[in-house]
């Protein structure tokens, strides 16, 4: 089913904004495209044209675009395959769908805008010790004209890290969002651009009157004090601190894990994570005048019996701080509503539109019922149209850094600058 929604609370030139979305959980293509296009048609030319299809479609996806293309008008296309899809319909009922066919459309016309689309072959990169100037070419965006980046990278990718890091070089303080599409077996990549199935990364930057709000919900909760790194080896933590006392970080555990009730610690036998300190993480997503030192959930490779050192999915450093954490749903559900109030209770006007990447983790298996973060999102925005992918990976900025995250869910809001007081800095 599709839907349309008239964005006339914008200011005189975004009045004219719109975002026209559509769902179909048809399990053949041609069908879901269809379905689509039967509910989005029109004769409107939209700037973006955002597509996420399941990877149950995988053999499939080379033809999904030009059958797209046959039956929309967009200048600009953009998406990639999930191991889920996220859409909403014309009641504004927003699904997630997990672990079935499914194929979510957003059309979107954004007077004022910038927009500049790109494709990046990430077999070879620019140099992260070379000018920046060399990785704004490779992207070709300006970051004078760049207030925001939507980024995704296909699973096969190597170096994401660094294909991250050298963007953040080039667009320094430049809000990020976006995901590593779904893997599958087919011989074609998991990303589409323009008419094409491709790998390597593709994105958008946003630009002109518009960016998008990056919004990154971890998900767990602490358990347990804070400890200091006393000793570490690149990504393996050796001893830990904490007060007077120094110990190996699985000492350190067995202390935390008698503490816990026993609902929590047989949650601690598949949901133990790590926290690494970040000091400028943001606490409430990018725009939020409240910062402080916060913790990137990592998680926990393995365990050496012989000397209790716990290597984790991360490099640290001595004199770093890191809590251990718990994924569970009702501090996933409370820590998402409070992030997402806190960037929608900085102005009274609502987003065009939210993008959102949630892991592969998440979903029904994380909250027992379908739909969990989009619920918790239509508590508080209930007219504004979701769509996205669960991801094999979340890509999300905090702290004015991006990241790579998991078991997270990704928000990108879509404003308008006027909606935004001091709108020159502060969604950035």
């Amino acid at each position: 089913m599709g839907s349309y929604f008239s964005l006339n609370w914008l200011f005189q030139r975004a009045s004219k904004a719109t975002c026209r979305t559509a769902l179909s959980e048809q399990a053949s293509l041609e069908s879901a495209v269809k379905e689509v296009g039967d509910n989005l048609k029109g004769e409107s030319t939209a700037d973006l044209a955002l597509v996420f299809a399941s990877t149950d479609y995988a053999s499939d996806l080379p033809r999904l675009l030009p059958l797209l293309k046959a039956r929309l008008k967009a200048r600009h296309w953009l998406g990639c395959a999930g191991g889920g899809v996220i859409g909403t319909r014309s009641d504004l009922i927003t699904s997630e769908v997990e672990r079935k066919p499914a194929l979510s459309v957003t059309l979107l016309n954004l007077p004022g805008a910038v927009l500049h689309p790109f494709a990046i072959n990430t077999n070879s990169l620019p140099d992260l010790d070379g000018p920046s100037h060399d990785w704004q070419q490779w992207v070709g965006s300006d970051p004078l004209t760049t207030n925001s980046m939507l980024l995704l990278v296909d699973p096969t990718t190597r170096s994401i890290n660094d294909l991250i890091s050298g963007l953040d070089y080039a667009y320094p303080s430049v809000p990020t969002i976006g995901g590593i599409a779904g893997p599958h077996n087919a011989a074609h990549g998991s990303l589409f651009f323009g008419d094409q199935v491709v790998d390597g990364a593709v994105g958008c930057t946003f630009g002109g009157e518009w960016f998008l709000e990056s919004v990154v919900a971890q998900g767990c909760k602490p358990i347990g004090p804070v400890f200091a790194i006393e000793r570490v080896q690149k990504n393996v933590l050796i001893e830990l601190s904490h007060e007077e006392s120094r110990d190996s970080p699985v000492a350190f555990l067995q202390r935390v894990l008698a503490d816990l009730t026993e609902r929590e610690r047989d949650l601690v036998r598949h949901s133990l994570f790590l926290g690494v300190e970040c000091k400028d993480l943001v606490i409430g997503g990018t725009g939020s005048p409240k910062a402080q030192a916060g913790f990137l959930v990592r998680n926990l490779i393995g365990v050496d019996p012989n000397n209790g050192a716990v290597a984790v999915a991360e490099q640290m450093r001595v004199g770093q701080n890191v809590q251990f954490q718990l994924r569970e749903a009702d501090a996933s559900r409370q820590e998402a509503f409070q992030l997402l109030r806190a960037a929608l209770d900085r102005t009274d006007q609502p987003p065009v539109f939210g993008l959102l990447m949630a892991c592969l983790g998440r979903g029904e298996s994380l909250y027992g019922v379908k739909n969990g973060d989009v619920a918790i999102a239509r508590e508080l925005i209930q007219e504004v149209p979701i769509a996205g992918a669960f991801c094999n990976g979340e890509i999300g900025s905090v702290g004015g850094a991006t990241h790579v995250h998991g078991y997270t869910a990704c928000w990108g809001l879509l404003r308008h600058i006027s909606s935004i007081e001091d709108s020159s800095k502060n969604f950035h």
